[in-house]
């Protein structure tokens, strides 16, 4: 068995109310996994190897469970547009250049770098609708040991004739993609109908066939602006929600239904996202870029729906997901703000949790350092004035609000040091 012992001020949220911190502690580590952690080291592990990070803070790696890895390259562009005029006039045209795979392998590549750059280890990526470029996508993020789920997007109506596929041919792609990777371990695949707009309801019965045949989840967009809740139900005539779409098709049965934005959802799509443990995804830059609309975070988990956090690259503009865990925080106080009826305020212990424990549940036992979860950790340095100390929580809300990736000193997946 391989141990190791990391010392450090060791942080982390097993819950959404509760941050558990360790100063001046130490972390066993045990062939990859947490076995405990100690303010004195046990003589059971005497002559252990100690990785010693002095007052450096030691917390869970990023979850991301909801991010274009197509839109990389568009990061920080059209940011003056709402959402359609976006799509139209930005993302579409440039997600129809991935049929190249030198445009591909180029852009992926140094999405999945920078993705780890920045300490998110497990993400949830919509790539685009070409095959080839979603396999390379795939491969990558498994290379890297990252965990996660890669889907294929499907489009198959109101879209450009540059970024479209017939409903036979958008299945047929996605059968192969899903078959190519049966048995694959840490990424796995997931079906990506891009949102009800853009598919047709022959197209999304055939996806829920695939989910069952290849036991694997959903991930879209729901009710992300009032144009695509009004526009889904107008496509989708007898459906009652914009959740109800895909619920119907058998797409939520199989495996995890994540679905992103959530900002406008009614009484019918939160019953039947409780109703199948699905996890809504904030996505708090992109919800002040492109989306006009706050999700009204706090009201629904004290509805005990399960809240993730996300980057939603290229409608946020950048890939650090420590920095939506503050905008979660600001966008919270603005939304009971402008809206005391809707939502309440959240603490930064709160959001850190839907960043770590909550969305890396989606991937197994990561995003916590309770006994029994894979050691995917980040440690944390110069987060303090020289003359003057702070509190390991400080730390934390220092780092989310001030830091980059320059302050990640070391990087763990599985107990591996990232080099």
């Amino acid at each position: 068995m391989a141990v190791k012992i990391y010392h450090g001020d060791i942080l982390f949220t097993p819950a959404a109310d509760r941050m558990e911190i360790h100063e001046n502690s130490y972390i066993i580590v045990e062939d990859g996994v947490v076995s405990q952690i100690c303010e004195k080291i046990p003589e059971t592990y005497n002559g252990v190897e100690i990785v010693d990070y002095g007052d450096k803070l030691i917390i869970p790696a990023f979850s991301d469970l909801h991010v274009h890895g197509a839109q990389y390259v568009q990061r920080g562009i059209g940011m003056d547009c709402l959402l359609s005029d976006w799509l139209n006039h930005y993302t579409f045209p440039q997600e129809s250049r991935f049929q190249s795979m030198e445009y591909a392998k180029n852009c992926y590549d140094a999405f999945v770098d920078e993705m780890i750059l920045h300490g998110t280890f497990h993400a949830n990526v919509f790539a685009t609708i070409h095959r080839d470029a979603t396999n390379y996508l795939f491969d990558k993020m498994e290379e890297k040991g990252m965990y996660g789920y890669v889907g294929k997007v499907n489009m198959d109506c109101n879209s450009p004739e540059f970024l479209i596929e017939t409903t036979e041919e958008s299945l047929n792609e996605t059968e192969k993609y899903l078959a190519a990777h049966e048995g694959s371990k840490k990424i796995k695949t997931i079906l990506a109908p891009r949102f009800a707009p853009t598919c047709s309801e022959k197209l999304i019965t055939g996806l829920g066939k695939l989910a069952e045949k290849y036991h694997c989840g959903v991930h879209t967009h729901l009710v992300e602006s009032i144009w695509e809740a009004q526009e889904a139900l107008k496509l989708f005539p007898g459906y009652g929600s914009d959740a109800e779409i895909y619920e119907r098709a058998g797409l939520m049965d199989h495996g995890p239904s994540i679905f992103a934005h959530v900002i406008f959802p009614s009484e019918e799509d939160k019953r039947i996202m409780k109703k199948h443990g699905s996890i809504s995804v904030h996505c708090p830059d992109a919800t002040v870029n492109i989306i006009a609309g706050i999700m009204p975070l706090q009201q629904m988990a004290s509805e005990n729906l399960k809240i993730a956090i996300g980057s939603d690259l290229a409608g946020g503009h950048g890939l650090a997901i420590y920095r939506q865990v503050a905008r979660a925080v600001q966008l919270s106080k603005l939304k009971e703000f402008y809206e005391p009826n809707e939502s309440k305020t959240i603490t930064i212990t709160q959001a850190f949790y839907h960043a770590t424990k909550e969305a890396g549940s989606v991937f197994g036992k990561v995003g916590s350092f309770e006994t029994g979860y894979a050691f995917n950790a980040l440690v944390i340095d110069n987060m303090e004035d020289p003359w003057t100390k702070i509190t390991a929580q400080e730390k934390l809300e220092r780092f989310c609000y001030t830091g980059d990736d320059r302050n990640i000193r070391a990087r763990y997946i599985d107990g591996e040091l990232l080099k």
